[in-house]
């Protein structure tokens, strides 16, 4: 959702973020409720809609990410970096650093409202093992409750940019052939690539016990990586031929909407990417700026949206007009939010220094209100 790469100025990849971003809000909105329970006998497909099916813009999100990252590591096919660690470490900064602002922040508003707010969507009071999971991006692989939505969602996408970093220095560390022209022949990595989302759609995205894991998502992520190469190549037929028999194989093995989604995406940004009337679409200036902060939007909503729902259902749980209300008001918080979070945050390029210092911001947070909670 965040990447530091000029692909990622694009008019169209930011306003498919800002969509998809839109779409992840109002699906926690839904899911999570109360205020969606009250407003859903007025516009029951809707919020069906909202609960099943707008989580699946986590795709979206999966297919750009690979495609930023072939743009930034690897956009010949070949490493760009000869060393895989320091890409690695300045990915692991950037994503931490929001990370941990958001999380303090929803660590205290879970504190502020549990007394008064007994709701399903309320995380436990925090452990110190599960804090320090958060902070190094391991909650979901050690099987610590997430302290707050869509943070399984930060420590995939570390995962996945991690491996590919990895993958393509091993290439350049094994003696990768010399660089040669884009598309006349795949490289090494390319095919490892390739390799790999085939095994991601046909076999680890099958199976559920790997969705803690990059091997489950990396399907979307490799198709997206396909997809930037593909524009990039003199014959982008060949690549979206490649991608659609690789999705063809894995929706015939087993339909999924999500895997048809990721194929569609990738398909598409190949069509956009490679047609300069397309490219220059600029699009909503709104829907891009959205699409700039989406990743502060999504770390941030979640506590905004889960104050909101408090503060009506405890005045007003039975006002269908108030919890209408209440529904936009969460959404167009969480805009605000996020944008505060992007401006004072996101946008500006952390240390290490700052790593510690709100890592341990997190950790001291959350064991305070642990204590102020047990003697409540």
């Amino acid at each position: 959702m965040s990447s530091s790469s000029p692909a990622a100025r694009n008019a169209a990849i930011d306003c498919t973020k800002g969509l998809a971003c839109a779409a992840i809000v109002w699906h926690h909105l839904a899911f999570y409720g109360p205020m969606a329970d009250v407003v859903e006998p007025l516009l029951p497909a809707l919020m069906e809609w909202l609960d099943q099916y707008a989580r699946m813009a986590v795709q979206l999100f999966l297919v750009l990410g690979g495609y930023l990252a072939a743009a930034s590591l690897a956009p010949t096919g070949l490493a760009r970096h000869s060393a895989a660690l320091p890409q690695i470490a300045r990915r692991f900064v950037r994503l931490v650093v929001p990370l941990a602002v958001a999380l303090v922040l929803a660590v205290l508003v879970t504190a502020l409202v549990r007394p008064w707010f007994d709701h399903s969507s309320l995380s436990g009071a925090p452990t110190l093992f599960q804090l320090l999971a958060h902070a190094l991006l391991l909650q979901g692989i050690v099987g610590e409750e997430s302290l707050s939505a869509g943070v399984w969602y930060v420590s995939i996408d570390f995962q996945l940019f991690a491996l590919t970093a990895l993958l393509f220095a091993a290439g350049r560390w094994f003696g990768a052939p010399r660089e040669h022209a884009p598309g006349t022949r795949p490289t090494a990595g390319q095919a490892v690539v390739v390799l790999l989302a085939a095994a991601s759609l046909w076999g680890f995205n099958r199976d559920a016990d790997f969705d803690n894991w990059a091997v489950y998502f990396f399907g979307a992520y490799g198709l997206g990586m396909m997809a930037f190469w593909a524009v990039r190549s003199p014959r982008p037929w060949a690549w979206s031929t490649l991608m659609a028999l690789l999705v063809g194989v894995a929706l015939w093995l087993e339909w999924r909407d999500r895997i048809a989604l990721a194929g569609a995406t990738a398909l598409a940004l190949v069509l956009v990417m490679s047609s300069p009337k397309l490219l220059s679409w600029q699009g909503p200036k709104r829907l891009q700026q959205l699409g700039q902060m989406s990743y502060s939007v999504f770390l941030v909503h979640f506590p905004v949206c889960l104050l909101v729902n408090a503060v009506v259902t405890w005045f007003w749980p039975d006002s269908l007009a108030i919890n209408l209300v209440g529904l936009w008001a969460a959404f167009a918080l969480s805009l605000a939010a996020g944008r505060l979070l992007y401006q004072r945050v996101e946008r500006h390029m952390p240390s290490w220094q700052d790593v510690l210092r709100w890592q341990a911001s997190l950790v001291g947070t959350g064991m305070l209100m642990t204590w102020v909670t047990a003697w409540m």
